[in-house]
């Protein structure tokens, strides 16, 4: 059993909804990733997602794609974005972390190779936003067998995605399924939580893999009203935006970020 599918376990006795913030690794530079991974746990996080810097991030809007902009001109490749996870594993054993990229430079790594890194650091969760399902063979399978840590990949879910392939997710997914959330990239302020109510019925009628829902929440009433639907909610833009403030050190933006964490947090509590 990996992290996550404990953590979800573990939430359900506890009646309780899972809170995954995202950050994109080496935003704004290096030195905060590990540590902002340490205090967003200390302010509710129940799953992380780290983000793999990358120059062509198709399903990030400009928020995160200039987070992306920011870390690898600080020098933050893939490899050292995991070797991050590794250094907040020394001294946090339990949360999970997910990390969240795109397939050209895991390409250029090496399936394999790049598995055998994620375990070893600790990493518990892979998505791989261009790596559909049917297109997957037998990795997805294979992660839950790496050692010392064994992965889920995650796969994602839209308002547009057609039947076959919804049962195509349903059918390969572990750990718990992201249904993007809108009709379009992260960050849109176009979130119709009626609408994302009505697509996870359907799915969840079909599977008993926790669902979280990502893209568009942007605040305590939001996650609330998904957290009623969802197992869980993932929150990204709203978090990275503070970093590209330019009126704001880095401090405040941390400050910034973790308040936004309590917000969400007592929401989704309730």
């Amino acid at each position: 059993m990996t992290r996550i599918e404990q953590t979800f376990i573990t939430l359900k006795q506890q009646n309780k909804k899972a809170l995954i913030p995202y950050i994109m690794a080496g935003d704004p530079n290096p030195s905060v990733t590990v540590d902002l991974m340490h205090k967003l746990v200390a302010h509710g996080a129940d799953i992380i997602e780290v983000g793999l810097p990358f120059s062509d991030p198709m399903a990030d809007g400009q928020v995160i794609a200039t987070a992306g902009e920011r870390a690898l001109a600080g020098g933050t490749s893939t490899r050292q974005a995991i070797e991050m996870v590794k250094q907040f594993r020394q001294t946090d054993q339990n949360t999970p972390v997910l990390v969240m990229g795109y397939l050209n430079p895991i390409e250029i790594i090496g399936y394999e190779n790049f598995a055998n890194l994620c375990s070893e650091a600790g990493v518990d969760g892979i998505l791989m936003v261009d790596l559909p399902p049917n297109e997957a063979d037998d990795f997805p399978k294979k992660l839950q067998h790496y050692t010392p840590c064994p992965m889920n990949q995650i796969f994602l879910l839209s308002p547009t995605t057609a039947f076959d392939r919804r049962q195509s997710v349903i059918d390969n997914a572990s750990g718990f399924i992201y249904y993007v959330s809108v009709k379009g990239v992260t960050g849109s302020n176009a979130l119709d939580t009626d609408d994302v109510s009505t697509h996870l019925k359907a799915i969840k009628a079909n599977t008993d893999i926790p669902v979280c829902v990502g893209f568009g929440i942007r605040d305590g009433v939001s996650a609330k009203a998904l957290s009623a639907v969802a197992d869980g909610v993932i929150v990204g833009s709203e978090l990275v935006r503070h970093f590209g403030d330019d009126s704001i050190d880095t401090k405040t933006a941390i400050d910034n970020i973790l308040a936004k964490m309590d917000e969400l947090r007592r929401a989704i509590d309730g």
